[in-house]
């Protein structure tokens, strides 16, 4: 089984055998190899979710794991990788921070630029919409740390996130199979939608905190606002 994951991985497997090593860790590891390689995704952002995800289903549709244990397992992978990125903002603190995230192969600084911008102005939701952004994904988890968002909500917010993303990825590699790498064609697509969708989201909650606003009316002499 180990020669047909790793042969169907590595024929169109672009980045240097990344496809191969993964697929050879989840046959050799199991369910706890997907959450290895998952986990691996927040650690080290150039390894792409996108990838990952689809081998993990293809590797449940060969019997290496069910279907459930995919999920699970990466998901839990996901979750493990997150706090430990948690844990490096929280005890390196920003300046630190940025500079080891500056010496990543293919990253640069102003990438966790970005994400402490997108942190700073979504907050908590930052952390949940973050989980399903590429690249956004590993470094949302920085800032989180570095601001010591309470690890109860960081912990369900990035759960939440986690299991979404990767119930998309792994069900498409699930069904997709052998064509796993198919799906690398439409996740920029679906990327673009996510980023899209958390515009939307944005503008909505603005306009309705400003209607409510306007309904209450300005405040009076005792700071109240008239109904």
């Amino acid at each position: 089984m180990s020669d047909l994951l790793i042969a169907a991985a590595t024929e169109t497997e672009p980045l240097d055998g990344l496809a191969g090593w993964a697929v050879g860790v989840m046959d050799a590891l199991g369910g706890p190899g997907a959450a290895v390689v998952v986990g691996a995704d927040n650690l080290f952002p150039p390894i792409p979710s996108e990838l990952v995800l689809p081998l993990a289903g293809f590797s449940a549709s060969q019997g290496v794991f069910s279907f459930g244990a995919a999920l699970l397992w990466t998901t839990l992978g996901s979750v493990l990788g997150a706090v430990i990125v948690y844990a490096v903002g929280a005890l390196i603190g920003r300046e630190r921070t940025r500079a080891l995230v500056a010496r990543i192969p293919l990253i640069k600084a102003s990438d966790f630029d970005r994400s402490e911008a997108w942190f700073t102005r979504h907050g908590s939701k930052a952390v949940l919409l973050g989980r399903m952004v590429p690249l956004f994904r590993s470094f949302i988890s920085l800032p989180a740390g570095i601001e010591r968002m309470g690890m109860t909500k960081f912990l369900l917010l990035t759960t939440i996130g986690s299991l979404i993303w990767n119930t998309i990825f792994v069900t498409a590699g699930y069904q997709l199979g052998e064509n796993w790498h198919l799906v690398d064609a439409y996740a920029e697509i679906l990327q673009k939608i996510v980023i899209v969708t958390v515009a939307i989201a944005f503008v909505v909650f603005v306009a309705l905190r400003l209607r409510s606003r306007l309904q209450t009316g300005p405040p009076d002499q005792t700071g109240h606002r008239a109904r």
